[in-house]
């Protein structure tokens, strides 16, 4: 997606250690008619997979996640980092290290939005070791729900994560990809 690779290369910052700063128009302040042209690009590549519900991680994957369930016409579903008082029923538990925090966090979904029937596709803001990822495929097994897709505004190819997920057999899909980020560069494909 040209518009997202143009605004990587003019705003984002590679501040090392993998560490891609987007905060300018993803990851604090959003660009809503970026996101919007995400969450179509992303609709349209998984418009034949019968998606049910559209599910992230907290707090960075919702604009994504966000546009793209709203183009397919279906919920979406966060997963949160800390339990609410408001959810009362069975909860579905996942860790996942959190490489811009250091530490890892735990992600929640309750039963009671996630459910054997649904079809669901993962959106995030990023994929690069596909740990969060793959945090968010055990939730959506432990509601017995079928994962149709993975998608992702931003792959970061060189962290090994697609090929971490490429076992899931379901179709992977990245706009932005990129390849390098040594010497403080950032190179797209």
């Amino acid at each position: 997606m040209e518009a997202l690779k143009k605004r990587i290369l003019a705003e984002g910052q590679n501040l090392g250690k993998g560490i891609l700063k987007v905060d300018s128009f993803i990851n604090h302040q959003i660009d809503t008619h970026l996101m919007y042209e995400v969450g179509q690009a992303l609709a349209r590549r998984f418009s034949d997979v019968g998606a049910t519900k559209v599910v992230t991680a907290e707090i960075s994957g919702i604009a994504p996640a966000l546009a793209t369930a709203y183009a397919l016409n279906v919920p979406i579903v966060y997963a949160r980092k800390t339990r609410p008082i408001t959810m009362t029923g069975p909860v579905f538990v996942e860790v996942a290290p959190s490489h811009t925090k250091g530490r890892d966090v735990f992600l929640m979904i309750s039963a009671e939005f996630l459910r054997p029937e649904d079809r669901v596709l993962i959106v995030d803001d990023f994929l690069a070791s596909g740990a969060t990822l793959m945090a968010l495929v055990r939730l959506v097994e432990h509601a017995g729900a079928a994962l149709v897709g993975i998608g992702a505004a931003i792959e970061k190819r060189c962290e090994g994560g697609r090929e971490a997920l490429a076992a899931l057999d379901v179709p992977i899909v990245s706009l932005a990809v990129i390849t390098d980020m040594s010497d403080g560069q950032i190179v797209l494909s």
